[in-house]
Protein backbone atom coordinates (compact mmCIF):
# COMPACT_ATOMS: atom_id res chain seq x y z
CA UNK A 1 0.00 0.00 0.00
CA UNK A 2 1.37 3.52 -0.76
CA UNK A 3 1.70 5.96 1.94
CA UNK A 4 -1.88 7.26 2.82
CA UNK A 5 -0.63 10.67 4.23
CA UNK A 6 2.35 13.17 2.77
CA UNK A 7 5.51 13.21 4.19
CA UNK A 8 6.59 14.90 7.13
CA UNK A 9 7.06 18.53 6.63
CA UNK A 10 10.79 19.25 6.30
CA UNK A 11 12.79 21.20 9.00
CA UNK A 12 14.20 23.14 5.37
CA UNK A 13 10.70 25.12 5.24
CA UNK A 14 10.96 26.29 8.65
CA UNK A 15 13.68 29.08 7.87
CA UNK A 16 11.12 30.00 4.74
CA UNK A 17 7.94 30.00 6.81
CA UNK A 18 8.85 32.29 9.63
CA UNK A 19 11.05 35.00 7.55
CA UNK A 20 7.70 35.58 5.34
CA UNK A 21 5.64 35.39 8.36
CA UNK A 22 7.93 37.91 10.35
CA UNK A 23 7.72 40.09 7.48
CA UNK A 24 4.49 41.08 7.64
CA UNK A 25 4.08 45.30 7.33
CA UNK A 26 3.51 46.91 11.16
CA UNK A 27 0.29 48.21 9.18
CA UNK A 28 -1.36 44.50 8.81
CA UNK A 29 -1.80 44.23 12.63
CA UNK A 30 -5.10 44.41 13.78
CA UNK A 31 -5.63 48.25 15.35
CA UNK A 32 -6.97 47.49 19.27
CA UNK A 33 -6.71 43.86 18.72
CA UNK A 34 -6.28 41.71 20.88
CA UNK A 35 -7.66 43.81 23.97
CA UNK A 36 -8.48 41.12 26.14
CA UNK A 37 -7.10 37.32 26.78
CA UNK A 38 -7.47 34.92 23.76
CA UNK A 39 -8.60 31.43 24.58
CA UNK A 40 -6.78 28.61 22.86
CA UNK A 41 -8.63 25.35 22.81
CA UNK A 42 -7.53 21.66 23.44
CA UNK A 43 -10.01 18.90 22.34
CA UNK A 44 -8.82 16.54 24.51
CA UNK A 45 -8.54 16.77 28.45
CA UNK A 46 -5.76 17.70 30.56
CA UNK A 47 -2.41 15.87 30.48
CA UNK A 48 -2.01 14.64 27.18
CA UNK A 49 0.31 15.76 24.52
CA UNK A 50 -1.69 18.01 22.65
CA UNK A 51 -2.45 20.00 25.78
CA UNK A 52 1.53 19.63 26.49
CA UNK A 53 2.42 21.54 23.55
CA UNK A 54 -0.70 23.84 23.61
CA UNK A 55 0.85 25.69 26.92
CA UNK A 56 4.18 25.77 25.42
CA UNK A 57 2.20 27.87 22.37
CA UNK A 58 0.48 30.49 24.70
CA UNK A 59 3.42 30.71 26.81
CA UNK A 60 5.02 31.61 23.28
CA UNK A 61 2.16 33.43 21.68
CA UNK A 62 0.65 35.39 24.63
CA UNK A 63 3.41 38.11 24.99
CA UNK A 64 3.34 38.62 21.51
CA UNK A 65 -0.46 39.66 21.23
CA UNK A 66 0.34 41.91 24.40
CA UNK A 67 -2.87 39.28 26.43
CA UNK A 68 -3.04 36.49 27.96
CA UNK A 69 -3.36 33.12 25.53
CA UNK A 70 -5.41 30.65 28.17
CA UNK A 71 -5.70 27.40 27.39
CA UNK A 72 -9.28 25.36 27.75
CA UNK A 73 -9.61 21.39 27.40
CA UNK A 74 -12.78 20.66 25.88
CA UNK A 75 -12.70 17.14 25.40
CA UNK A 76 -14.41 14.40 24.06
CA UNK A 77 -16.22 12.74 21.06
CA UNK A 78 -12.45 12.16 19.28
CA UNK A 79 -12.10 15.90 19.48
CA UNK A 80 -15.25 16.81 17.54
CA UNK A 81 -16.63 18.32 20.63
CA UNK A 82 -13.96 20.67 21.18
CA UNK A 83 -13.12 21.39 17.21
CA UNK A 84 -17.06 21.99 17.29
CA UNK A 85 -17.55 24.34 19.63
CA UNK A 86 -14.47 26.37 18.16
CA UNK A 87 -16.11 26.07 14.92
CA UNK A 88 -19.48 28.14 16.10
CA UNK A 89 -17.27 30.81 17.71
CA UNK A 90 -17.25 34.47 16.23
CA UNK A 91 -15.01 34.91 13.78
CA UNK A 92 -13.05 37.89 15.84
CA UNK A 93 -9.87 35.86 16.89
CA UNK A 94 -10.49 35.26 20.62
CA UNK A 95 -11.26 31.65 19.91
CA UNK A 96 -8.40 29.54 18.41
CA UNK A 97 -8.33 25.60 18.22
CA UNK A 98 -4.80 23.46 18.24
CA UNK A 99 -5.25 20.02 16.98
CA UNK A 100 -3.59 17.61 14.86
CA UNK A 101 -5.14 15.63 11.54
CA UNK A 102 -7.57 13.54 14.13
CA UNK A 103 -9.80 16.55 13.63
CA UNK A 104 -9.08 17.93 10.12
CA UNK A 105 -8.63 14.66 8.31
CA UNK A 106 -8.83 12.00 10.20
CA UNK A 107 -12.23 12.04 11.74
CA UNK A 108 -13.85 13.63 9.08
CA UNK A 109 -12.45 10.76 7.07
CA UNK A 110 -14.04 8.27 9.60
CA UNK A 111 -17.29 9.97 10.44
CA UNK A 112 -19.87 10.75 8.61
CA UNK A 113 -21.48 13.80 10.55
CA UNK A 114 -19.58 16.16 12.53
CA UNK A 115 -20.61 19.26 14.09
CA UNK A 116 -17.50 20.91 11.42
CA UNK A 117 -16.34 21.32 8.08
CA UNK A 118 -12.17 20.53 8.11
CA UNK A 119 -12.20 23.20 5.32
CA UNK A 120 -15.32 25.30 5.44
CA UNK A 121 -15.48 25.95 9.25
CA UNK A 122 -11.79 27.28 9.95
CA UNK A 123 -8.33 29.07 8.54
CA UNK A 124 -5.26 27.90 9.83
CA UNK A 125 -2.80 30.48 11.66
CA UNK A 126 0.01 28.06 11.27
CA UNK A 127 1.05 24.43 10.72
CA UNK A 128 3.67 24.08 13.94
CA UNK A 129 5.40 20.62 12.59
CA UNK A 130 4.90 16.76 13.32
CA UNK A 131 4.75 14.25 16.27
CA UNK A 132 4.90 10.76 15.33
CA UNK A 133 3.48 8.55 17.07
CA UNK A 134 4.84 5.14 18.82
CA UNK A 135 3.51 1.38 19.32
CA UNK A 136 4.18 1.18 22.99
CA UNK A 137 3.99 -2.37 25.19
CA UNK A 138 3.36 -3.00 28.94
CA UNK A 139 6.78 -3.61 30.48
CA UNK A 140 4.89 -7.37 30.53
CA UNK A 141 4.24 -8.08 27.24
CA UNK A 142 6.50 -10.88 25.84
CA UNK A 143 7.85 -8.94 22.85
CA UNK A 144 10.37 -6.10 22.49
CA UNK A 145 9.33 -5.71 18.46
CA UNK A 146 7.68 -5.50 15.75
CA UNK A 147 7.72 -9.28 14.35
CA UNK A 148 7.63 -10.49 18.09
CA UNK A 149 4.61 -8.65 18.31
CA UNK A 150 2.64 -10.25 15.64
CA UNK A 151 3.41 -13.32 16.30
CA UNK A 152 2.26 -13.18 19.66
CA UNK A 153 -0.92 -11.83 18.32
CA UNK A 154 -0.87 -13.96 15.90
CA UNK A 155 -0.82 -17.07 18.52
CA UNK A 156 -3.31 -15.10 20.17
CA UNK A 157 -5.94 -13.77 18.14
CA UNK A 158 -8.10 -11.56 19.92
CA UNK A 159 -6.55 -11.67 23.61
CA UNK A 160 -4.25 -8.34 23.31
CA UNK A 161 -5.57 -5.06 23.48
CA UNK A 162 -4.17 -1.69 22.47
CA UNK A 163 -5.30 1.77 23.71
CA UNK A 164 -6.37 4.92 21.79
CA UNK A 165 -6.88 8.81 22.80
CA UNK A 166 -10.51 7.92 20.99
CA UNK A 167 -12.02 6.73 18.50
CA UNK A 168 -11.93 8.79 14.90
CA UNK A 169 -8.41 9.45 16.44
CA UNK A 170 -4.76 9.11 14.63
CA UNK A 171 -4.23 6.79 17.06
CA UNK A 172 -7.05 4.45 16.57
CA UNK A 173 -5.71 4.79 12.87
CA UNK A 174 -2.93 4.02 13.26
CA UNK A 175 -3.59 0.92 15.33
CA UNK A 176 -6.51 -0.23 12.62
CA UNK A 177 -3.89 0.38 10.18
CA UNK A 178 -1.29 -2.01 11.88
CA UNK A 179 -4.38 -4.50 12.46
CA UNK A 180 -4.88 -4.82 8.68
CA UNK A 181 -1.20 -4.45 7.84
CA UNK A 182 0.45 -7.51 9.60
CA UNK A 183 -3.06 -9.67 9.72
CA UNK A 184 -3.32 -9.26 13.49
CA UNK A 185 -6.79 -9.42 15.95
CA UNK A 186 -6.39 -6.84 18.53
CA UNK A 187 -9.13 -5.08 20.37
CA UNK A 188 -9.41 -1.08 20.27
CA UNK A 189 -9.86 0.21 23.59
CA UNK A 190 -10.71 3.86 23.09
CA UNK A 191 -9.99 6.42 25.99
CA UNK A 192 -11.09 10.22 26.56
CA UNK A 193 -7.65 11.69 25.76
CA UNK A 194 -3.56 10.76 25.96
CA UNK A 195 -3.19 10.82 30.14
CA UNK A 196 -5.76 8.11 30.91
CA UNK A 197 -5.10 5.71 27.94
CA UNK A 198 -1.07 5.77 29.13
CA UNK A 199 -2.44 5.89 32.93
CA UNK A 200 -4.07 2.32 32.21
CA UNK A 201 -1.29 1.06 29.93
CA UNK A 202 0.82 1.65 32.42
CA UNK A 203 -1.41 -0.04 35.35
CA UNK A 204 -1.39 -3.47 32.80
CA UNK A 205 -5.11 -2.59 31.95
CA UNK A 206 -4.48 -2.64 28.15
CA UNK A 207 -0.99 -4.54 26.83
CA UNK A 208 -0.47 -1.85 23.81
CA UNK A 209 -0.79 1.70 23.23
CA UNK A 210 -0.35 4.08 20.31
CA UNK A 211 0.39 7.84 21.80
CA UNK A 212 2.23 10.32 20.47
CA UNK A 213 5.78 10.30 21.28
CA UNK A 214 5.64 13.61 23.54
CA UNK A 215 3.29 11.53 25.84
CA UNK A 216 5.40 8.24 25.46
CA UNK A 217 9.35 9.73 26.03
CA UNK A 218 9.29 10.07 29.80
CA UNK A 219 7.19 7.27 30.15
CA UNK A 220 9.87 4.99 28.54
CA UNK A 221 12.79 6.71 29.68
CA UNK A 222 11.25 5.82 33.71
CA UNK A 223 10.77 1.75 32.35
CA UNK A 224 7.36 2.31 32.78
CA UNK A 225 6.43 1.21 29.12
CA UNK A 226 8.61 -0.09 26.41
CA UNK A 227 8.60 1.32 22.92
CA UNK A 228 8.21 -1.53 19.85
CA UNK A 229 8.20 1.24 17.26
CA UNK A 230 7.36 4.39 15.42
CA UNK A 231 4.97 5.32 12.97
CA UNK A 232 6.59 7.63 11.07
CA UNK A 233 8.49 6.99 7.31
CA UNK A 234 11.64 7.40 8.87
CA UNK A 235 13.51 7.38 12.57
CA UNK A 236 12.83 10.45 14.78
CA UNK A 237 15.70 12.43 16.42
CA UNK A 238 13.65 12.44 19.70
CA UNK A 239 13.47 7.97 20.23
CA UNK A 240 16.44 7.63 17.40
CA UNK A 241 17.01 4.16 18.79
CA UNK A 242 13.43 2.89 18.26
CA UNK A 243 12.85 1.53 14.47
CA UNK A 244 9.40 2.35 12.47
CA UNK A 245 6.92 0.15 11.57
CA UNK A 246 7.90 0.74 7.90
CA UNK A 247 11.76 -0.64 8.43
CA UNK A 248 10.25 -3.79 10.79
CA UNK A 249 8.68 -5.67 7.92
CA UNK A 250 5.69 -3.17 6.29
CA UNK A 251 6.82 -0.83 4.11
CA UNK A 252 4.06 1.86 3.31
CA UNK A 253 2.82 2.04 7.03
CA UNK A 254 2.91 5.88 7.95
CA UNK A 255 0.53 7.70 9.96
CA UNK A 256 2.09 10.90 11.30
CA UNK A 257 0.07 13.65 13.29
CA UNK A 258 1.14 17.02 11.89
CA UNK A 259 -0.29 20.31 14.70
CA UNK A 260 -1.96 23.58 13.24
CA UNK A 261 -3.20 26.23 15.17
CA UNK A 262 -6.90 26.95 13.98
CA UNK A 263 -9.34 29.47 13.81
CA UNK A 264 -12.95 29.38 12.86
CA UNK A 265 -13.67 30.63 8.95
CA UNK A 266 -13.71 34.46 8.45
CA UNK A 267 -11.10 36.04 10.27
CA UNK A 268 -10.28 39.67 9.59
CA UNK A 269 -7.19 39.68 7.44
CA UNK A 270 -6.02 42.10 10.19
CA UNK A 271 -6.75 39.81 12.99
CA UNK A 272 -5.21 36.98 11.13
CA UNK A 273 -2.14 38.84 10.66
CA UNK A 274 -1.50 39.45 13.86
CA UNK A 275 -2.20 35.76 14.84
CA UNK A 276 0.04 34.38 12.58
CA UNK A 277 3.01 36.47 13.57
CA UNK A 278 2.94 35.40 17.43
CA UNK A 279 3.01 32.14 16.26
CA UNK A 280 6.27 32.10 13.66
CA UNK A 281 7.47 34.46 16.39
CA UNK A 282 6.60 32.48 19.25
CA UNK A 283 8.01 29.42 17.15
CA UNK A 284 11.36 31.04 16.58
CA UNK A 285 11.68 31.97 20.02
CA UNK A 286 15.04 29.40 20.75
CA UNK A 287 13.54 28.43 24.35
CA UNK A 288 9.62 28.35 22.99
CA UNK A 289 11.82 26.08 20.17
CA UNK A 290 13.81 23.96 22.42
CA UNK A 291 10.93 23.33 24.56
CA UNK A 292 8.81 22.20 21.86
CA UNK A 293 11.73 20.14 20.52
CA UNK A 294 11.70 18.53 24.42
CA UNK A 295 8.29 17.90 24.10
CA UNK A 296 8.69 15.66 21.03
CA UNK A 297 7.51 17.88 18.53
CA UNK A 298 9.27 18.01 15.19
CA UNK A 299 8.70 22.12 14.66
CA UNK A 300 8.64 23.09 10.89
CA UNK A 301 6.25 26.33 10.59
CA UNK A 302 4.03 26.86 7.71
CA UNK A 303 2.22 29.62 6.62
CA UNK A 304 -2.42 29.20 7.02
CA UNK A 305 -2.90 28.28 2.93
CA UNK A 306 -0.05 25.13 3.84
CA UNK A 307 -3.34 23.64 5.95
CA UNK A 308 -5.31 23.85 3.33
CA UNK A 309 -3.35 22.04 0.97
CA UNK A 310 -2.58 19.44 3.23
CA UNK A 311 -6.30 18.71 4.06
CA UNK A 312 -7.58 18.98 0.07
CA UNK A 313 -4.87 16.33 -0.13
CA UNK A 314 -4.74 14.11 2.91
CA UNK A 315 -8.87 13.90 3.19
CA UNK A 316 -9.90 11.62 0.01
CA UNK A 317 -7.01 9.44 0.35
CA UNK A 318 -7.93 8.97 4.23
CA UNK A 319 -11.56 8.25 3.30
CA UNK A 320 -10.98 5.74 0.17
CA UNK A 321 -8.10 3.90 2.72
CA UNK A 322 -11.17 3.81 5.78
CA UNK A 323 -13.53 2.23 2.79
CA UNK A 324 -11.05 -0.07 1.61
CA UNK A 325 -10.33 -1.08 5.01
CA UNK A 326 -14.00 -1.15 6.37
CA UNK A 327 -12.50 0.96 9.34
CA UNK A 328 -15.39 2.67 11.54
CA UNK A 329 -15.51 4.66 14.70
CA UNK A 330 -17.84 3.07 16.32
Amino acid sequence: MNRILAPAVHRALLGAGLAAALAAPPGALAAGYPDKPVTLVVPYPPGGATDTLARIVARGMGPRLGQPMVVENKGGAGTAIGAGAVAQSAPDGYTLLISSNTTFTIGPGLKAHLPYDPLKSFESIGLLGTSPLVLLAHPSVAASSVKELVALAKAKPGKLSYASFGNGTTSHFAGEMFKVMAGVDITHVPYKGSAPAMQDLIGGQVQLSFDTNVAAIPMVQAGRVKAIALTSAGRSASMPGVPTVAEAGYPGYEMVPWITVVAPRGLPEAVRNTLSKALAGALADPAIRADLDKAGLDVAYQSGKAYDDKVAKELPLIRAYVHKAGLTAD
